[in-house]
């Protein structure tokens, strides 16, 4: 039905416009990103960096990736904020100039970014796992917030909802839901695990 479809597009916009607020408001009140992966956070940014470059140089449609400039927009606060709490600010630069290049670099040639698009469901699914060995080698969820995660499961699940679509980003939604239920529960078990402590 085109009404559920919108609602579906209209809810995902409504929950990336603020899906890594919490997170940045559990980080700026510990001044500390204690859990949160750095690693992860790099490669989360570069596959919404090259997903949403693929979209663009294929022209969806704007609501199909619209969500995207406003996620990855948070994520780079968030990494400013951990770069600074973690006193490496100056890596700041490195990083932009590096995900600068690459943004230019996709569209080169066409086959780059189309392998890009094919390795870009490794690249968020490796960001996740990156935060989950995070989780597990601290058994403490510390600043990590649950609430963004299911946020990003919820975003996940609503998107394989409405793109039933080409398989590529089929399975991309499919495997991004999976990790995502994973972390949140990963996260809720070491706060669970430290409340009965």
């Amino acid at each position: 039905a085109p009404a559920l479809l919108d609602l579906a597009h209209w809810s995902t916009w409504a929950v990336c416009a603020v899906m890594k607020l919490p997170q940045l408001a559990a980080v700026l009140a510990a001044r500390s990103a204690r859990g949160v992966s750095l690693g992860s956070l790099l490669l989360e940014l570069a596959g919404f960096l090259v997903f949403l470059r693929y979209q663009i140089y294929y022209g969806y449609p704007l609501q199909t990736y619209l969500e995207y400039p406003i996620i990855i927009a948070q994520d780079v606060i968030l990494l400013l904020f951990i770069l600074r709490f973690s006193g490496n600010t100056k890596r700041a630069l490195i990083y932009a100039v590096t995900f600068w290049g690459g943004w230019y670099m996709l569209t080169l040639r066409k086959w780059i970014i189309d392998l890009a698009m094919n390795l870009c469901t490794l690249i968020s699914a490796a960001s996740k796992l990156a935060q989950l060995r995070c989780l597990w080698q601290t058994k403490d969820s510390g600043q990590v917030s649950a609430l963004t995660w299911s946020m990003s499961a919820y975003t996940s699940a609503s998107k394989l909802w409405a793109t039933w679509c080409e398989p590529l980003i089929l399975t991309r939604f499919i495997t991004m839901l999976i990790l995502n239920i994973w972390v949140t529960a990963t996260i809720l078990h070491y706060r669970k695990t430290k409340k009965t402590d």
